[in-house]
């Protein structure tokens, strides 16, 4: 089990199940880069191969005559696939060894030509490095790996069966160690170490290269979310400006509206109601200006303020919920608006957080506005609730508004419904809950209920009701 785990550990750091490749991030450079290089090495290998010419050391040993050129074309041919070792890999890297096998069989002493080494290495390497099947890989290297440690088996044998151990030492076996023992523990030190360290190297730099390309990914997907994130929160934006627009416009307008209509009928009959709906268009407009100032503001807000003011952008004064029982009072012609605040424990509405009052006052505001334009209703109520217990749905409390009528349709009113739209989104936005439709007997109902975030109204419901207890 224990040589189980060993190999399955050794295919992980393989990657022998690994679904990337190793591929230059410009392979037509990268190839053209590899035939330049594999080329200078050909060269070297080459003046290499002259200079160990020149210097005899093709004789040595008893190596048979040759034609003075073959050594180096052996040398040339030998070093040649290094021109495609990114293009493949694993089949340089086995042209390289076969190569090897085949010069030294003809004259060992051509494939210890210094280049040649490096060839070596730099083939081991570059197969583990850059092969795309690592399973073929390690295949690959297992052959070359057999190959070569046999081949260097053969050697060490046959020095040994001519005693070329001790006539290099003139017969004397100066060590507490055979030289031929000796020897070969040298040689097998020397080849784990050389081909040892071209496969970790290999390998290390293939997992560089994944590591690499993981967090180029990484940081791509990093800056493709950053620029979604940048994207949705200018579209929450832009439709949050587009519902306060729709509320504070639509409202206003349509209070302006009713109100001209009913002084244009009563400017000569009745100059005093005249005048009392005069007064209501103007304070209407104003508030409609001021409230327009507050999104304008909205729009040139540098870091957290309005351009030329220090109050925070979305202040406004009357989007809250005492702001409601003033929507509700403000009579207009032919409607009759009452409010009722219901709220357990007492006061517990004070701690509703100013978002929420924000968005049940617009929610407020857009209903009695639909009222007012698309329906025949004389009477209207506006109830705002507020618990502080919670229950199993929202545990931390829950505030709602309610907006009943009891008017029909009017014909030819139908508008353009983006105002539920702004609410249902408005409500959305808080996790609320919406509910719009037709009563069962007559009129229209819209109830909007927001939770209360954790830790507000719930630690001020249990201080208010401790502080009742106390007062009782």
């Amino acid at each position: 089990m224990r040589v189980v785990n060993t190999l399955a550990r050794l295919a992980r750091w393989f990657g022998v199940d690994a679904d990337w490749e190793h591929v230059p991030d410009d392979p037509r450079r990268a190839f053209h880069n590899d035939l330049v290089v594999g080329a200078c090495i050909v060269v070297l290998t080459i003046a290499a191969t002259e200079l160990g010419r020149s210097a005899g050391m093709f004789r040595m040993g008893g190596a048979p005559e040759s034609p003075e050129w073959l050594p180096h074309l052996l040398a040339g041919v030998t070093a040649l696939p290094l021109a495609w070792r990114r293009r493949f890999p694993i089949v340089a890297m086995l042209t390289v060894y076969a190569l090897f096998l085949g010069t030294g069989l003809f004259n060992g002493a051509v494939t210890q030509v210094a280049t040649l080494q490096v060839t070596y290495f730099m083939a081991l390497y570059s197969g583990v490095a850059w092969a795309r099947d690592r399973r073929a890989m390690l295949i690959a290297v297992g052959v070359v790996l057999l190959t070569m440690f046999g081949w260097i088996a053969v050697q060490l044998t046959d020095a040994a069966v001519r005693d070329e151990f001790l006539e290099h030492l003139g017969g004397v076996d100066p060590g507490l160690i055979s030289p031929w023992v000796s020897m070969t523990l040298y040689q097998l030190l020397v080849n784990v170490a050389y081909f040892g360290g071209a496969i970790i190297l290999g390998q290390l730099a293939w997992h560089g290269a994944r590591r690499r390309k993981q967090v180029a990914e990484q940081t791509a997907t990093i800056e493709r979310q950053g620029r979604e994130l940048r994207d949705h929160a200018v579209l929450e934006e832009r439709l949050r400006i587009a519902r306060e627009l729709h509320d504070v416009v639509a409202h206003h307008v349509s209070v302006i509206g009713v109100q001209a209509a009913a002084a244009r009928r009563v400017l000569t009959k009745d100059p005093e109601r005249a005048a009392e709906a005069l007064s209501v268009i103007e304070k209407s407009s104003r508030e409609g200006v001021e409230q327009m100032r507050g999104l304008v503001g909205t729009l040139r807000q540098v870091d957290g303020t309005r351009e030329g003011d220090t109050a925070p952008a979305n202040s406004a004064s009357t989007a809250n919920l005492a702001g409601i029982a003033m929507l509700a009072g403000d009579a207009t012609d032919g409607l009759t608006c009452t409010y009722q605040l219901v709220e357990e424990p007492s006061g517990a509405s004070g701690a509703v957080p100013g978002p929420i009052g924000a968005a049940l006052y617009r929610t407020t505001q857009e209903a009695l506005n639909n009222v007012r334009k698309h329906s025949t209703a004389r009477g209207a109520s506006v109830t705002l609730r507020v618990d502080g217990r919670g229950d199993s749905a929202m545990p931390h409390g829950w505030a709602e508004v309610e907006v009943l009528d009891d008017g029909h349709p009017r014909p030819g009113t139908s508008g353009s419904r983006l105002g539920l739209v702004g609410i249902r989104e408005r409500a959305a936005a808080h996790d609320g809950v919406v509910e719009a439709g037709p009563r069962a007997t007559v009129g229209f109902r819209v109830r909007v209920r927001f939770p209360l975030p954790d830790g507000g109204l719930a630690d001020r419901s249990a201080e208010l009701v401790e502080a009742e207890g106390g007062r009782s």
